[in-house]
Formats: C-alpha cells, structure tokens, sequence
C-alpha cells in the first residue's frame, strides 16, 4: 500500500494527454486500468452532496441576483483535494473525481433552471392565473438533468476517447491539474498554486472592491465614445484572469475562429444594421422596442437583434453537427437495441476504464423517464389534455437527444455550452406548435416555459457531464461509477435550485428588477408574443443559419464562430489573447523540447487562473449574499462604483491587465 501511495505522489499526465495520438499509440490513464482504486464510499458520496447543496445555492443566488452563473466543477475540484489532503487520505484521485463528479451537478441543474423557470414568476405580474410551485420546478430540473445524462452516456466513448487531442476542454483541462496537484504534492504542485492566487486576488478585487473595471473598451477616449454613438463601431476587451486562462487552452486557432463571429456581428453587422436602417423601428417581433436602430448604442442593437443571427447560426451549426454525427447516434442507439434483445456481450470483459452503464439500463431508464416526464406534463402542466401532452413530450425528446452532441461539441471546443440560445430556439419552436396545435395564451406560456426547462437542463447536464468524463478519462476512473452517482448529485441539486428560487422570489421578486435574472427576462420577452399571436425574428435566425451553412461548406468550424456571434465581444477578445500568448511560449524557443515545457507549463499556469476566478467567483457571490458590499466600502478595501464609470478606471483596468499578462509569460519560462 505503501508502495502504490508513493507511486500516486509521483504521477504525472502521460505527455500524450493533451496532443492528438500517433497511429497505433494508446493513451495510458494516470490510474492504471488493470488497478482498482478507492472511488466510490461513504467519504465521497457525503463530500459530493454536500458540494451539490453549496453550490447549488450560492449559483442560483448568484446567477438570478448578478446575472453571472460560475462553473462549479473547478471550486469543487479544489475543495476536493483541500479535504482529503486536511484528512490524509491515500490514493484519494479516484475519491475526488467522485466528489467534483456529484458536486459539478449544481452548475448544470442550475443553469437549467434559471435560465427558464423564472420568467413563470416574471409573467405572473401580467397573467396572475400563471403559477407554479416547488414540484414543478423540481421535476422540470430532476427529469431534465437526468434525462441529459441518459441521452450523453451513448456518445462519451466518441467525445473522450475517439476524439483524444482533437478538442481542447479547457474546463475539463484546468479541473484536472487541481485534481492532479492533489495527487502529485510538494514542489509539483506551486504553480498551480501560485498563479490560482494571483488570478483569484486579481478577480476578486475586480468583481467584489472595484479597484479597476473589469472591461477595457474604445470608449475611454473621446473619439472611441463618438465612433460608438455615430458609427456604432466599440472594441471591448474583459481583462480577467479567469477568461485569459481559458484563452490559452482553447488555443489560437479555435479563439480565431470564435472571435472572427464576434467582429462579424459587432463590426460589420451591428453598424451595418445602424446603416441601414437609422431611423426605422423594427418592433415586428418585439413591441417593447420603441426606439429607432439609430438611436440604439451598439450593445443594444446586439441584443435587440444581431445575437439572434447567432443563434439561427447555433442551432444550424446544431442541425449540420447533427447530421454529421449522424453515424454515432445509429450505432449508439442500435447498441442499445442489441443489448436490449440480450446480445450485447459480457460488460465485464469491458475495460475498466471503458467500462459505462448497461446500455439496456439506458434505454429502459430513458423510456421510463420519458413516460414520467409524459405523466407530469399531462396531469401537472398541459390541464389534462393529452394531444398537449404528446405533443410536448415529442418536441421535448427529439430536441434534447439531437442537441445533447451540440452541447457536448461547445464544451469541448471553448468550454462555455450556449445552452440560453438553444433553449431560446426550443422556446420558440415550441411555442410555434403549441400554438399550431391549439394551446396559447398564459396556459401555453407557462406549458412551453416548462418544457423549455426540461430542454435546457438536459442540454446544461449534458455539457457538463462531458466535462466530467473526460476528467475520469484522462485520470482513469471508472465512468460507470462516474454515470451512476451522477443522478445522486441532480436530485439533490434540483432540490435546492427549487428551494432556492422559492425563497428568492419571496424575498425580493423576480418582478420587482431586485433580480437580474437576465435569461429568464429574455426568455419571457420572447414567448409573451409567440403565444399571442406576435411573430419570431425569423428573418435574423434565417441569416444565421444561412451563414453557419456558407461556412461549413467553406470548412470553417461554424459552431465556433456562431458561438463567437452570441457571445458578448468583451468575452471573446481576451481569448484571442490568451491563445496568443499559447503560441508565443510554444514558438520561441529553436529548441522543440523547450517549447513544449513551455506550453505545458503555460496550461498549468491558466488552470491556476481559471481556477483562482473560479473560486474568487463564489467567495464574491457569499460575500454580496451577506451583504458585506457595506462593510468593505465602509472599512475603505471596496471603491465607489462611481468610479467603475470613469474613463481612469479602464487605463487602470489595462495597465493591470498588461501586468497580468507579462507574469503570465515570465511565469511560463521559469520552466
């Protein structure tokens, strides 16, 4: 035992990890196949639900409060190897793999059902017959994150073994060198350490004391500020850590791409459609816009109607995407089907590494989850009509089994799932044939409201679940234990979230502004009309979708830069920088040995990073929970947000940035 411990201090990630494999070459896990190793006990199980609850709570808080939802899987990854190192414990990887495997459910659940369910609450100052209650937000997040994990297990092979090197996770990346610095111990484990504090002290006195905006942007000279008023033309650049970290894993190439949709939409569209259409309303879709195109800044143009071409590029990147996989879902779904007549082979002769849930299992828990979605539809949501009820469960299980590998790919790519976009094209869509079928109204707004729930939370857990696996994939985990214990950890989630967002519209009201709330509102602004008679931007998603097809066939990776079309510009920019910074330490040096430690030194250091903001992230979240936003303004450590609106707090803002950036590339060359 002895032996095996001091041979877990010692491991590293094969150097195969991150790069594509060699014809032949096979990729070897930290934690051999042929061992078994503490995974699953009491000490996992117990550390996971109590991870689920927290950061279910504070996720949802801070989401609906500050419209921002932090990725749980990192934080809980280091509150992992804090306690099991605290408590001593050997061969604790598997251990807590477990714990941030059960624990990242708060993040997926979360997001589901924040991003939806709130506009119930939004709509109930219009339509007071509108209501919900505990149950139904509960069983919109429960079926909806298991159903996202049933319909992901069939493709994991495909995502973390089939595809090795070919994605760059960069979530999943950074939460496996926490997890491996856990393992490693001593000197091995500093520059995660270090660059986690400096990028968590950097976001933390960014997001909670305000020393310096957390955005640099064309406006801070005088003639930035008339290019954006007259021409509608803004640069913006996030200057977080957090987001430069995660622009060196995803690297430059797949940053490029993301960010030539961003400067499609904010430079050519944006003040294109200003052009165009200068003194026109264009309302037809959305009567709460009074102002012309004009007269709107750009951010506003962007939301008002450029994100929606990015999300008719999503879900037609989604569609192609789809059709392409289309020979993984055959063999996926007629695995199943084999293992379901008996001749699916012996699971044991499986790998353990390899190993996943029966697919029999699959395919009779998918069924019977699908049967009580139908049962909760019908008697809970759809006032008994079954036509509704069929209807619903149809749309809701082709969007979310189709749009799982959507979900999936954007993880992998960039590491953000652009889950509010699809769930606003189900919204839509549903909404149009609930309609067409004869439900409309606040009963119809409530119904499509709902089954969007269900959508967005399988399609959050889906992304997230990937996440997971390929985690377990690199470390050598078993996945089955991974994919059980996972249904454990959305439960519990669920049950929070819908605890949580009780207790936040008695306290403040979703209503009353109090919460941001910002998807839920859009969401609610989108299907108020569709379900009264009011159309759809279907012109802008047209485009996009046309777009995304141009550009397939023109081999550029659509669902990259449709991504980089609904992501905010200030978000996409610093992963161009962090991307360039991966290839500046990689490319220096004449000596290719010295590049690549380089490189792997450099994805330490933004795992650091990310990690930092990450967990500064939640701290933040406590911290306004408590309301100590006061106490740090009164004891001087928290500066006026008078001063966030001045152009000195975005030189500030650059010049931390710069900083930040030449410790990032001094930091690299220390190996």
């Amino acid at each position: 035992m002895e032996k095996e411990t001091k041979d877990m201090e010692a491991v590293q990630l094969p150097e195969n990890a991150f790069r594509e494999l060699k014809e032949g070459e096979k990729y070897e896990p930290v934690m051999s196949p042929n061992k078994v190793y503490p995974e699953v006990n009491s000490w996992s199980v117990i550390w996971g639900i109590l991870m689920a609850v927290l950061f279910s709570a504070a996720a949802a808080y801070l989401g609906l409060k500050v419209g921002q939802v932090f990725e749980a899987a990192i934080p809980i990854a280091i509150i992992a190897v804090g306690a099991s190192t605290a408590a001593k414990r050997r061969n604790a990887l598997g251990e807590n793999v477990i714990i941030q495997s059960i624990g990242a459910c708060s993040g997926a659940v979360v997001a589901g059902a924040i991003f939806t369910l709130p506009a119930i609450y939004i709509l109930q100052a219009k339509y007071p017959e509108m209501t919900t209650s505990f149950f139904k937000i509960f069983m919109a997040s429960a079926l909806g994150g298991v159903l996202g994990i049933l319909f992901l297990i069939p493709f994991r092979k495909y995502f973390v073994s089939d595809m090795h090197g070919k994605y760059p996770f960069p979530e999943a990346t950074a939460t496996t060198q926490v997890l491996m610095s856990g393992a490693k111990g001593g000197d091995q484990a500093k520059p995660l350490l270090l660059s986690g504090l400096v990028g968590g002290l950097y976001d933390f006195i960014v997001a909670s004391l305000g020393w310096w905006n957390e955005n640099f942007t064309s406006r801070v000279v005088g003639w930035g500020t008339e290019l954006a008023d007259k021409a509608k033309l803004v640069f913006k650049v996030n200057t977080g850590a957090a987001v430069l970290g995660l622009g060196y894993i995803v690297g430059l190439k797949y940053a490029l791409y993301i960010c030539f949709g961003s400067i499609a939409v904010w430079w050519l569209i944006v003040p294109g459609m200003s052009l165009l259409f200068h003194d026109q309303v264009l309302n037809q879709w959305d009567p709460s816009i009074t102002l012309t195109v004009g007269a709107m800044d750009p951010e506003t143009i962007f939301r008002s109607y450029a994100r929606s071409i990015g999300i008719g590029g999503i879900a037609m990147a989604g569609i192609i995407g789809i059709i392409r996989s289309w020979g993984i879902i055959r063999d996926a779904v007629g695995l199943a089907a084999r293992e379901l007549k008996g001749k699916g082979g012996n699971i044991d002769d499986v790998q353990r590494t390899q190993r996943d849930i029966s697919f029999k299992i699959i395919a009779i828990g998918s069924i019977v989850v699908l049967l009580l979605t139908f049962i909760f539809f019908w008697t809970g949501v759809m006032q008994g009509n079954i036509l509704f009820a069929v209807v619903g469960i149809l749309l809701v299980t082709v969007i979310a089994f189709l749009f799982t590998t959507v979900a999936a790919n954007a993880i992998a790519i960039v590491g953000s799932n652009p889950v509010s976009g699809m769930t606003l094209m189900t919204l839509i869509f549903a909404s149009v044939v609930m309609v067409a079928v004869g439900l409309k109204g606040s009963a119809g707004m409530l119904a499509a409201l709902i089954m969007g729930g269900v959508v967005c939370t399988a399609l959050s857990m889906s992304g997230s679940f990937i996440t997971d696996l390929k985690i377990g994939y690199w470390l050598g985990t078993t996945p089955k234990k991974q994919e059980s214990w996972k249904f454990l950890g959305t439960l519990v989630s669920a049950a929070t979230v819908g605890g949580v967002m009780m207790l936040l519209n008695e306290t403040y009201g979703f209503a009353s502004g109090s919460l941001a709330a910002p998807q839920a509102n859009a969401m609610a602004a989108v299907i108020d009309p569709l379900m009264n008679g009011v159309g759809a931007p279907w012109i802008l998603y047209g485009i996009g979708a046309a777009l995304a097809i141009i550009l397939t066939l023109c081999k550029v990776p659509a669902l990259a830069f449709a991504l980089g079309m609904f992501i905010p510009l200030e978000l996409n920019v610093p992963l161009v920088v962090g991307g360039a910074i991966n290839w500046w330490v990689t490319s220096r040096s004449k000596d290719e040995e010295v590049n690549k430690q380089r490189g792997e030194h450099g994805t330490l250091i933004a795992s650091g990073f990310i990690a930092g903001g990450a967990l500064m992230g939640v701290i933040s979240a406590l911290l306004k929970f408590a309301g100590f936003e006061v106490w740090l303004s009164d004891m001087k450590l928290a500066v006026s947000p008078t001063w966030l609106t001045s152009a000195a707090s975005q030189v500030c803002s650059l010049i931390a940035y710069i900083c930040l950036i030449t410790f990032f590339i001094r930091a690299t060359r220390k190996k």
